[in-house]
């Protein structure tokens, strides 16, 4: 939650915003939601939480029974956090509600990276007193396992609201695993993530996200990062999984000189899911750069795919690419790559291609032994394969066993 006295025009904000449509997705009626979800209670340890529970969060890479593989571990359910430790010094973990009141200067944090009054979403996040993580990398602290964190809605019919922020200080490095999920038992439900990044000169932030939803859920985070001189933001996305509506935009702005963002996006979207995803880059300083990659394949849903960069500075360079497999008959891929350019001496570039996977593929690996659904298996699993520079061994694992029960569930 946000006190009052840490910025007093922000409910006025908020409120001015209750109605305001987002720019883009589908229009989301809260009121079909409840967000009296508050009757959890804390753990001292995670493995303490329900074997049921424990599973559907291990689906997202989220590991509770054994933590020496873990600097840190937040868990949320619904829209209270049940548990928060850190295994490694200079590593802070705790809700944003305790770092509020702990840390005065959060005030110069808080809705920087992400408006307020974005839309009626953020609005909501706001004028609820959401909670949510808040970790802190002190200068020159590196991490040595990833620090977990899992957004769990167990409630049915329940609005889950959060507000997350992350620091690495200067020189530090940040490594995160998200898993976001949901209990079999929730038939429907509603997801507003808010995520605040500020990367600091010369630290480096991985953040990897993992979405395992049920079918009838909506899901609409909302991400900001800003990153100073010399700063890296890494930022990997994977949903594998049937999910009702989901829309997420996140935005970067690189606002030191070398500051690097780069995005890398996986989905697949199963029949009945619709998912508007992309994420945009703001080059505001010299030498800094930035690359959006998405791979997208649908086995029957409807996939919208943007990528958008912006190059204020001489200096500056940019590449996005968006790749789209259609599996069937029935899917629907539609691809806006978005490049502008605001000086001369900017480097942009973007490509796009949207096809079926092509007869020749599958006839050179049947050619060789596979029968056709092997073939076309294989080919899906290469396609997915994205090769994420920098990504730590340990988030790696995650990630491909993520794609890998994906592409299993999918075929």
């Amino acid at each position: 939650m946000s006190p009052k006295d840490l910025r007093p025009n922000l409910a006025d904000k908020a409120g001015a915003a209750v109605n305001k449509k987002p720019a883009i997705g589908d229009d989301i009626l809260l009121e079909k939601y409840t967000d009296n979800t508050d009757d959890h209670k804390y753990v001292n340890k995670p493995s303490e939480l329900g074997a049921e529970d424990k599973s559907r969060m291990l689906e997202s890479g989220v590991i509770l029974d054994d933590l020496k593989e873990r600097s840190g571990t937040f868990i949320q359910m619904d829209n209270r956090p049940v548990h928060f430790s850190t295994q490694q010094d200079g590593i802070e973990i705790m809700s944003t509600s305790e770092a509020a009141l702990k840390y005065d200067w959060l005030k110069d944090y808080w809705w920087k990276a992400v408006s307020v009054d974005a839309d009626k979403y953020t609005a909501h996040v706001e004028l609820n007193k959401a909670d949510g993580y808040f970790i802190r990398a002190l200068p020159g602290v590196k991490t040595e396992f990833p620090v977990q964190s899992c957004m769990y809605m167990a409630k049915n019919q329940a609005i889950q609201n959060v507000h997350n922020i992350i620091i690495a200080e200067e020189g530090s490095e940040l490594h995160i695993i998200t898993g976001c999920t949901s209990a079999h038992r929730t038939e429907t439900g509603l997801h507003l993530g808010v995520t605040e990044f500020f990367i600091k000169k010369g630290a480096k932030v991985t953040f990897t996200m993992i979405h395992t939803w049920s079918p009838d859920i909506a899901v609409r985070p909302r991400t900001g990062a800003i990153v100073e001189e010399d700063g890296v933001f890494l930022s990997n996305y994977v949903v594998m999984k049937t999910v009702k509506n989901l829309q997420s935009y996140p935005v970067a702005y690189l606002n030191g000189e070398n500051a690097v963002a780069r995005f890398n996006s996986v989905m697949v979207c199963p029949p009945g899911s619709k998912m508007d995803v992309g994420s945009r880059v703001f080059l505001n300083a010299r030498h800094t750069r930035t690359e959006l990659i998405t791979r997208a394949l649908t086995t029957g849903g409807e996939i919208i795919s943007r990528g958008y960069i912006e190059g204020k500075v001489p200096d500056c360079k940019g590449h996005l690419e968006c790749r789209g497999l259609i599996l069937g008959d029935n899917g629907i891929i539609y691809a806006i790559p978005e490049l502008m350019g605001k000086v001369a001496g900017v480097d942009l570039s973007h490509e796009a291609a949207v096809g079926k996977i092509a007869e020749e593929e599958v006839e050179y690996l049947m050619a060789r032994g596979l029968n056709k659904d092997e073939a076309t298996a294989a080919i899906v699993r290469g396609f997915l394969n994205v090769d994420v520079e920098g990504l730590p061994p340990l988030l790696k694992e995650e990630m491909d066993k993520a794609i890998k029960l994906g592409d299993q569930e999918g075929m």
